[in-house]
């Protein structure tokens, strides 16, 4: 009589996307495959150490996972992590003895966007205007949510090395007089009117509100999600107005990043905005204003630019920071 015998079951890695509002879960297998992904809202936890007990209780893993990677959307400078947008802090280290890992990475959330351009598809995409990449060349990622994500991916030895920052706080430049007289009425109220200001969703918020001041109308407060509704369907003139001076600016912003980088690889937008509002994007002036840049137009107009439309994309940058790091420290 032979008794069979039962391989242990493999222990997944968690990877988590925590953004101001809501926090992405997913396993990773290692190859770069995510199941069970789930999505919370953030407000319903006291921090990520509670939603990661009710996520990983929600799904019950064969094999409860030893290693993680969130992405933040914050900076990450040493153990704390304060997010910006979200009362949510954490000690790297304290939560990864508090969930029991092995190992705990923390990158930044565009950083992680920015992971994972090289292992998305064409079908994780929809391209805007023309241009093509050119191959193992930069690329960028920038995206309005929450908040205004920047990072870029430059090649480094035969691999690539994230470039990560807080770019979404560099200055708006107005690019004709509405959005000069827009400019004048926010300097009014803020010390700095950032890029971030404007391009996320509390900024069409406020940029909304600034254009039915400018027109002399008591427009509604509408939330973000409202104005972008009523500008798809047309029906609202500010609404309309507001998301042409949103994408006109992300299409500034943009390439502006480009030229910082060298982006040749292509800037790719990325975040939920962005994504449910392609057709509203590709009728912008988004890619005019992109390309806008004087001498160097003719430069950026061999620059591609995309639509990342994979919402499982910081999940996918996540997961291959985790293994990438993992192969460093086994190399050292």
């Amino acid at each position: 009589m032979s008794i069979a015998m039962v391989a242990p079951a493999v222990a997944p890695d968690l990877v988590a996307d925590i953004g101001g509002t809501n926090v992405r879960f997913g396993l990773s297998d290692g190859s770069g495959h995510i199941s069970d992904v789930r999505s919370l809202k953030c407000v319903d936890f006291a921090g990520i150490a509670e939603a990661v007990t009710a996520y990983l209780e929600e799904i019950a893993p064969t094999a409860p996972p030893l290693s993680g990677c969130f992405s933040v959307a914050c900076p990450v400078q040493g153990d704390q992590i304060t997010l910006t947008n979200s009362p949510w802090q954490f000690s790297t280290e304290a939560t990864r003895r508090l969930l029991g890992f092995e190992r705990l990475d923390v990158i930044n959330d565009f950083a992680a966007q920015a992971l994972s351009l090289p292992h998305l598809t064409p079908g994780d995409m929809t391209q805007i205007g023309e241009g093509a990449p050119a191959p193992g060349a930069a690329m960028a990622a920038i995206g309005p949510g929450t908040g205004l994500g920047v990072s870029g991916l430059v090649p480094h030895a035969g691999s690539w090395s994230v470039v990560s920052g807080e770019g979404g706080h560099v200055t708006w430049a107005p690019a004709d007089d509405r959005e000069r007289e827009i400019h004048h009425a926010l300097c009014q109220q803020y010390p700095h009117v950032s890029a971030e200001r404007i391009l996320s969703g509390s900024g069409l918020e406020l940029l909304y509100q600034t254009l039915c001041q400018l027109r002399g109308e008591a427009g509604p407060r509408l939330e973000s999600a409202a104005i972008m509704k009523h500008a798809t369907l047309g029906d609202s003139r500010i609404a309309i107005e507001a998301m042409a001076v949103f994408f006109g600016s992300l299409g500034s912003v943009a390439g502006d990043l480009a030229l910082t980088l060298g982006a040749h690889g292509g800037v790719y937008i990325c975040g939920g905005i962005a994504a449910r509002h392609v057709p509203l994007l590709a009728a912008s002036t988004f890619r005019a204003r992109f390309v806008s840049k004087g001498r160097f137009a003719d430069y950026l107009a061999e620059v591609p630019t995309y639509v990342v439309t994979n919402g499982e994309s910081g999940l996918i940058g996540a997961a291959a920071s985790l293994v990438a790091n993992a192969r460093e420290n086994d190399n050292d």
